[in-house]
């Protein structure tokens, strides 16, 4: 086994494997660019070393920079991750001639699946299925153009070289075929520096799955079963889950085989993953066909570390160091169910658009991150939630990367425990600061279709009724969340002293609580009436609900609005308050400082309101003053806090309404500006 490697790559991928690393008892070295110097990954390791700019291309893609850092540090080998240099053949090479071992196949094997007609080809001669189509080195439109009527269509056109769904296009018309073609060819130019494509049949219903094959350097392979990868948004993967569901055992003995020949194919070495377009037959069964296949370590690899009890970032670095696999084919078996979600910093309603800002909150529901019990040996016990992830609360997601912020990973004795946690995990995960999918994730994983598992590619847009702009939560009891936490926090500055106390005693009578929030650009006034036997009160316009608050520690609350028990998760970040209620729904408000922005709304017609009930200090204008816009005009004293209170435009003061001295009420004119 390797003394120290190096991990060349970034986020959740190097934090596993350098857990793995650390469990083996081998050294890990990280590297990192300028936007990572603090990054969790580069904790992780046992030490770090600097390699260039925030831009992947002026770092991690920076191969000769991580080659002098192995050689410095003294890795004696490196592991890519996946990204950035993973599938790249002439780093592979590069470590080769450097005498570094590339924890990875041989640089060969990656170029013969470079290219997906070039793989293709190959697998024809393998025997491996294929889906009918053009797969040529011959690109002339004319020719694809018929090619295409061949195939019959609907057919799609995909880069040889392409990716991550870049480079692909459906094309349902003859006449439709020359832009398509044309679009996808320039995609691919601009993703992949190359714009060979390939034309084949377009599957309406397809599903997308994929067999995890390792293979050793002593001429032994194998397989460690599929995972179905068919939720999708713009070709790139949302649930990932193990084993596929309706799977029989011959087709997935089939399914097996057919991968171990596409590796064995090509000389294949370490970890890499067979993907297949399925599609369901009249019979029930599936039909297959190979579609390329990725020469490295999956995003998704842990839903099958969860159902075989392998920690496969162990098989890869001891493949690596020169010993056979672990494992054979017959000593493996499926247990239970896993399913892992990808947590990503995006806007689901905004055709997912990629997010970045600070994790102002990042909070995760009971979990362990990967574990593996070394007395259970080969295998690690499956924790029922796990959670991969490369950030911590208060780190930002920024433009240079992608847009991860975690895997979620659990497990089940089958697919409907599985499905109940994963519903309890989403739930219990909160995450505040920018846009993210955790709320979009766990509608789909409550699909009919994704419940039922009626799975396929275009699940999300069949569900899209269902899965995109659903309402926030009740404003009622968002708000009811905003009060329960202002109230929790003044007692927790409440102490033995009598006038300490903060909620809203009279002697006689009761008391009235004004707070503004504003939710989806909808400003809303709620008042909570506290009467005088000490019962609450909430009113918005002309609805009224009896509430009753209790802190439960931390972010939580358990409220009762009416006759309705809610246990309400409550964040707040300035003015910023973001409410999560147990069913998953959640609300975004705005919680408006009167005493911060008093004058700012307080103008109108005219009229200068006090914000709050108070005493005018000092009057700074006189009746006759021409003022402009941000001009003190009065301060008020206000909750044992002076507060100024600007002019909100040009004008001149044309009426004093009170003197200094005088206590004012809430909503109290006073003064009034006339235009200049």
């Amino acid at each position: 086994m390797f003394k120290k490697i190096l991990i060349a790559n970034r986020g959740e991928i190097a934090c596993r494997v350098a857990a793995s690393a650390r469990r083996l008892g081998v050294r890990t070295v990280a590297v990192y660019s300028e936007a990572d110097a603090n990054a969790r990954h580069v904790l992780a390791c046992d030490e770090a070393v600097a390699i260039g700019g925030a831009a992947a291309r002026d770092s991690y893609l920076q191969w000769q920079r991580i080659l002098d850092a192995a050689h410095a540090t003294g890795a004696q080998a490196v592991h890519p991750g996946y990204g950035f240099l993973s599938e790249n053949e002439a780093f592979a090479q590069a470590c080769a001639d450097a005498g570094v071992v590339f924890i990875g196949p041989p640089p060969a094997a990656i170029r013969a699946m470079g290219s997906k007609a070039a793989a293709k080809a190959l697998m024809a001669r393998a025997g491996v299925p294929l889906v009918p189509g053009y797969h040529g080195d011959d690109n002339d439109p004319a020719l694809l153009a018929e090619q295409a009527e061949r195939i019959g269509y609907p057919v799609l056109i995909k880069a040889s070289a392409g990716g991550g769904g870049k480079g692909m296009r459906r094309v349902d018309a003859p006449a439709d075929f020359a832009a398509a073609l044309a679009s996808c060819q320039r995609e691919a130019r601009a993703s992949f520096g190359d714009d060979h494509v390939l034309v084949e049949r377009y599957v309406t219903r397809p599903r997308h799955i994929e067999i995890q094959v390792f293979a050793d350097a002593h001429g032994r392979c194998l397989h460690l079963f599929e995972r179905d990868c068919s939720v999708q948004r713009r070709h790139q993967k949302v649930l990932e889950e193990a084993p596929a569901p309706g799977m029989s055992e011959s087709r997935r003995a089939e399914m097996g085989a057919a991968a171990v020949s596409a590796a064995q194919a090509v000389g294949y070495v370490g970890a890499g993953t067979v993907e297949f377009i399925a599609e369901e037959v009249d019979d029930g069964d599936i039909r297959f066909y190979f579609m390329e296949m990725n020469t490295r370590l999956q995003v998704e690899h842990p839903v099958t570390e969860a159902i075989t009890g392998h920690d496969l970032v162990e098989w890869q670095l001891r493949v690596a160091a020169g010993e056979p696999l672990p494992a054979a084919q017959p000593d493996l078996r499926i247990h239970g169910h896993a399913i892992e979600a990808r947590i990503c910093a995006e806007s689901p309603d905004a055709g997912f658009m990629p997010a970045t800002g600070a994790l102002k909150v990042l909070r995760w529901p009971a979990h362990v991150e990967f574990r593996r019990n070394a007395d259970a040996e080969p295998a690690h016990a499956p924790a029922p939630v796990r959670v991969d992830s490369g950030v911590r609360e208060g780190d930002a997601i920024t433009p240079h990367y992608d847009s991860m912020i975690a895997k979620l990973i659990v497990w089940g004795e089958n697919r409907a425990q599985a499905l109940a946690r994963l519903d309890a995990a989403l739930a219990a995960t909160h995450v505040v600061g920018l846009s993210n999918n955790v709320a979009f994730l766990r509608r789909v994983a409550a699909s009919t279709a994704f419940a039922t598992a009626d799975l396929d590619t275009a699940l999300i847009e069949r569900e899209r009724a269902a899965l995109f702009d659903r309402p926030p939560l009740a404003l009622e009891i968002a708000a009811a969340g905003v009060v329960a936490r202002e109230l929790a926090a003044e007692a927790a500055l409440e102490d033995a002293d009598p006038w300490s106390r903060r909620d809203g005693w009279r002697l006689h009578g009761g008391a009235q609580r004004r707070f503004e929030l504003e939710s989806a650009q909808r400003h809303h006034t709620v008042w909570l009436d506290r009467l005088h036997d000490g019962a609450m009160v909430l009113r918005i316009g002309e609805q009224r609900w009896a509430l009753q608050c209790r802190a439960l520690g931390g972010a939580l609350h358990d409220v009762v609005l009416g006759t309705q028990r809610h246990r309400l998760a409550v964040y707040a970040d300035g003015e910023t308050v973001v409410v999560f209620a147990d069913d998953g729904d959640s609300a975004v408000l705005r919680e408006v400082d009167l005493i911060a922005h008093a004058g700012e709304g307080a103008f109108e017609a005219g009229r200068l309101t006090a914000p709050m009930p108070g005493k005018v200090i000092a009057f700074l204008a006189a009746r006759g003053d021409a003022v402009k816009a941000g001009q003190p005009l009065a301060v008020m004293e206000a909750m044992k806090m002076e507060h100024t209170i600007a002019s909100p435009r040009d004008g001149t003061v044309a009426e004093l309404r009170f003197a200094v001295g005088d206590q004012v009420g809430e909503g109290d004119e006073l003064l009034r500006l006339a235009d200049e």
